[in-house]
């Protein structure tokens, strides 16, 4: 994949095979320190130990569909390629959490690509799940929490196509502020 934001893309359909009702999405990205984390954290229906061991194989896949399952085991390798860690915690009944970690300025490291669609898309195609999306560079932080915009809005749905004009613009003023050195 040449965007982290597909790999995230990939996690996040994951969780929601996995029957998560919320799931979050934290990067952050830290120039002092050279770095570049993303977690995506669900509550999903969790993983066996066994399956845990076995996940990051890109010949096991828990679908039916086919018999490999690349996805975990592609953004393992790409953390790992730029001096990174990736780690899966997992514990039935309870959920998931992925742990990636980048070395920021590697020449290998895909760039972030279009969190603000992959974020729209989520929303458009799974109305009933709830996201936390964090994103922070350095000191400065966006956040975007589902179920506060479900407080306001009431009965109206998030996949209201005015609401999801004002997520996507919301979504772009809040990144295009954190860029902001201060």
């Amino acid at each position: 994949m040449r965007e982290l934001s597909l790999h995230i893309l990939d996690i996040v359909q994951n969780s929601i095979s996995a029957e998560a009702s919320f799931i979050e999405m934290i990067i952050h990205e830290d120039d002092k320190s050279n770095s570049m984390t993303i977690e995506i954290t669900d509550n999903g229906r969790g993983m066996s130990r066994e399956l845990l061991e076995k996940v990051t194989n890109p010949f096991i896949t828990t679908r039916k569909t086919r018999k490999v399952g690349l996805g975990i085991s592609l953004f393992k390798a790409a953390c790992e390629r730029c001096n990174g860690k990736f780690y899966i915690d997992s514990k039935l009944r309870e959920g998931t959490k992925i742990y990636a970690s980048f070395e920021k300025n590697h020449i290998d490291r895909a760039p972030l690509g279009d969190m603000v669609n992959t974020i729209i898309i989520l929303i458009l195609s799974n109305e009933k799940i709830d996201y936390l999306y964090k994103h922070s560079i350095n000191e400065n932080e966006f956040i975007l929490d589902t179920r506060e915009v479900r407080k306001v809005l009431g009965d109206i749905s998030l996949n209201n196509m005015e609401v999801i004009d004002w997520i996507k613009n919301h979504i772009l003023a809040g990144l295009d502020e954190i860029k902001k050195v201060k």
